[in-house]
C-alpha cells in the first residue's frame, strides 16, 4: 500500500491567489491604509495633518462626489467639532480618541453607481437589535443635510 503525499502550496502560490480575490481598488485602499498608519505612527497630533490629508482627498474628487465630500466635511465640523479629521483606507473620515466614527466613500473609489457614508461600530446609532450602519448618496438635499447632522450628533453623543 502506498501513501499519496500532498503537496503543500507554496507561498508564491498562497500569495497570488490571494491577489486575486480582491479587486486592484480593494488592493489600493488597504495600501493607502498602511501608508496612513504609518504617517499617523511618525506625527505626535494628527489633527491638523489630518485635517490637510483629508482635503486632499476630496480635491482629488470630482463632480457630485467632491460637492458631497465638501458639504459633509462643513457638516460634520459644525455637528460634532470634536471628531477628528483624517483618512482612512483613503477615504475622508472622522474619528474620536483615536476610533473612525463615520467616512465618505465616494462613488470613483470602487466605481460604484452612487456615493456612501457609512458609520461604524464607534458610532452610537444603535437602535434596538437592527439599525442602518450605511447609507447611499446622489445627492444632498436640505432634508438629507439636516439628517445627516442629527445622525452625526447622534453618532458622537
Amino acid at each position: 500500500m502506498t501513501t499519496k503525499k500532498t503537496k503543500k502550496p507554496s507561498a508564491k502560490g498562497a500569495a497570488r491567489k490571494a491577489t486575486e480575490a480582491f479587486t486592484a481598488e480593494e488592493r489600493a485602499a488597504m495600501k493607502e491604509r498602511a501608508r496612513e498608519t504609518k504617517a499617523e505612527a511618525r506625527r505626535a497630533s494628527g489633527s491638523a495633518d489630518g485635517e490637510r490629508d483629508l482635503l486632499a482627498k476630496v480635491a482629488e474628487m470630482t463632480g457630485t462626489d467632491r460637492a458631497m465630500a465638501e458639504r459633509l466635511h462643513a457638516i460634520v465640523k459644525a455637528s460634532a467639532p470634536t471628531l477628528e479629521p483624517r483618512t482612512w483606507y483613503g477615504m475622508p473620515a472622522y474619528a474620536k480618541e483615536g476610533k473612525v466614527v463615520c467616512f465618505f466613500q465616494s462613488s470613483q473609489k470602487f466605481k460604484t453607481r452612487y456615493a456612501t457614508l457609512g458609520f461604524s461600530d464607534s458610532a452610537k446609532l444603535d437602535d434596538g437589535a437592527m439599525w442602518p450602519t450605511a447609507f447611499g448618496l446622489k445627492s444632498l438635499s436640505a432634508a438629507d443635510e439636516a439628517r445627516i447632522a442629527a445622525l452625526v450628533k447622534k453618532a458622537v453623543s
